[in-house]
């Protein structure tokens, strides 16, 4: 109990929490948040979604629950269900289930019209959703069930169904994609972002985990994250500057991170981008400069249309 030795360890505690809370998957992680707050964080929200999801099921008795995916998502009140329709059981299905997000912005009726129009979305660059529907505070969709994954998946060589700090906060091998992937995913992802913001929908969710991989084509996910409110994966990077202030910003900011990713195969270490390492290609750089480096922070995104006039 020696006061020197106790005034020293609470120095020693608090950098490690302060490493641990700036890393981007360990503080959005239920075990630290629940350690830190446990008052807020004490729910088993994996029972809630199972609930949620039941109580659903008896009024379509077609789907069923095959197994929880537990901890394949970052979010804390998202949930992911293996599933399967009795009149295709060989189909494998995945349900995510998620609590309405603070930026909620339609009234209900509209919300929940606007979540059921979902499956009706067609586009060779969105992936499909087989059946979605919402309820006063949640809602749950379901999409088919890739086995080989997502982008993210494919960059750190990494199995879809185990937990997410698991397969991407410690990859064994650091290896970005090859430059005419980072091309071809790269056009794929702006060309949906652009069909989206043609017809008033801003992503707002664009990250690596949510593009799933068909052979070589991007296919987008989780469009109903804007509508049910939830927070962007990088919103504690861009919220830091004023020029990043439409909702094509954002999506052009979160293409810079994606970017990024695909071509050196890890994240960036901090916002904004100082120097860029090596790439294959000096084309990739120069766009990656025009969106993560200090002066386009400061100054301002180029837009979607003008990223898809790059070589």
């Amino acid at each position: 109990m020696d006061r020197e030795f106790i005034a020293e360890r609470q120095k020693g505690l608090q950098n490690y929490l302060n490493y641990i809370t700036s890393n981007h998957i360990l503080s959005s992680y239920e075990p630290v948040k629940k350690f830190l707050d446990p008052s807020n964080y004490s729910a088993n929200y994996t029972e809630i979604a199972l609930q949620q999801v039941s109580m659903f099921f008896r009024s379509e008795p077609k789907f069923e629950v095959v197994e929880p995916l537990k901890d394949i998502g970052w979010r804390l009140r998202k949930r992911y269900f293996l599933m399967k329709c009795k009149n295709q059981p060989k189909e494998p299905l995945v349900l995510s289930w998620a609590d309405l997000g603070p930026d909620k912005y339609l009234q209900d009726k509209d919300f929940q019209c606007a979540i059921k129009l979902l499956p009706s979305w067609t586009h060779p660059y969105i992936h499909r959703v087989t059946f979605a529907t919402a309820g006063e505070s949640s809602a749950l969709v379901i999409k088919p069930f890739n086995e080989k994954g997502t982008l993210k998946d494919l960059i750190y060589k990494a199995k879809p169904k185990d937990p997410f700090l698991k397969k991407y906060c410690n990859p064994r091998k650091i290896q970005g994609l090859e430059l005419q992937q980072i091309k071809t995913f790269g056009r794929q992802i702006l060309e949906v972002l652009k069909f989206l913001h043609d017809r008033g929908f801003p992503y707002g969710h664009l990250h690596a985990s949510n593009v799933m991989l068909e052979g070589e084509t991007c296919r987008l996910m989780d469009l109903e994250n804007s509508l049910l409110g939830l927070p962007s994966f990088y919103r504690s990077y861009f919220t830091q500057f004023r020029k990043i202030n439409t909702l094509e910003s954002i999506d052009v900011h979160c293409f810079g991170h994606l970017l990024y990713e695909m071509t050196y195969g890890r994240p960036p270490d901090s916002i904004p981008v100082d120097q860029f390492p090596p790439a294959p290609s000096m084309s990739v750089v120069s766009v990656l400069e025009s969106i993560l480096s200090c002066e386009a922070c400061k100054s301002g995104m180029p837009s979607v249309s003008q990223l898809l006039q790059m070589p």
